[in-house]
């Protein structure tokens, strides 16, 4: 073995240790895995339910520092503005309403983007902060999205046009974002060859009320090529998409 085929091995088993071992701690509350983008490919999200809002702006503000960018999911209002009032006015603080995501980048900061491109569907309009939720998120991945709202079975002529837009898109995966009885991504997922994440929401009521009827239509689904994440899974839904749209747009990118 040469002096350079060493000195490589040395380097990439220095960066693997690097990664492993890549978290900052904060103060008492809080360890911040700042080395899980390089890691993983994915960013670490703040989940900003059940903190105090001033333990969320400490935790962003230690993230903008190290990263250059801090994502927050499930953001009370109280907590976005303790959020404004710690960021400086060098860095941008974009607020998503209906998500009730946030992200703070600073001005230096310069998403890379991957090529992945992702869709996303829901079957109702009820649906849309947990569709919003991966929309953010996979962008955030470096993602290209697109999003049709309120095409679900109980009026299913409206589905067939955006299908057919996303697959003319080459959409790498389809988010389909339901809640009441779950169908749509079964109905998807049996039209399209791409592959399907089904995404149950706790939008309905009565027998199966809080999304278990849709998380156990989606899971119970005759449909092949669909995968399902938990009840109001949008993050999770979104970082999964966008960790195979990503892998897809760099074969893209290569093959041009």
């Amino acid at each position: 073995m040469s002096s350079l085929e060493k000195f490589e091995r040395s380097r990439k088993r220095f960066e693997r240790k690097s990664r492993l071992f890549a978290i900052a701690s904060l103060s008492r509350f809080a360890k911040l895995d700042i080395g899980r983008e390089k890691r993983k490919g994915l960013p670490e999200v703040i989940l900003a339910e059940g903190k105090l809002a001033s333990d969320v702006a400490k935790i962003a503000q230690a993230m903008l520092r190290r990263t250059g960018r801090a994502i927050i999911s499930r953001s009370s209002s109280y907590q976005v503005k303790a959020v404004r009032s710690i960021i400086g006015k060098e860095s941008k603080v974009e607020y998503f309403s209906r998500s009730r995501m946030v992200v703070v980048r600073s001005a230096s900061y310069k998403l890379r983007r991957s090529g992945g491109r992702v869709g996303i569907l829901t079957a109702g309009t009820s649906d849309i902060p947990v569709a919003e939720e991966a929309e953010v998120m996979a962008r955030e991945m470096g993602c290209e999205t697109r999003s049709f709202y309120d095409v679900g079975v109980a009026g299913i002529h409206r589905l067939f046009e955006p299908v057919r837009d996303l697959l003319k898109w080459e959409a790498d995966v389809i988010l389909v974002v339901a809640g009441r009885e779950g169908a749509l991504p079964t109905v998807v997922a049996g039209i399209v060859d791409v592959p399907v994440i089904g995404v149950p929401t706790s939008r309905s009521y009565g027998f199966g009320e809080k999304g278990l009827a849709a998380l156990a239509a989606m899971l119970q689904s005759c449909s092949l090529g669909m995968a399902v994440v938990n009840i109001d899974g949008g993050v999770g839904a979104g970082a999964v998409a966008a960790l195979v749209a990503n892998r897809v747009g760099e074969y893209r990118t290569r093959r041009a």
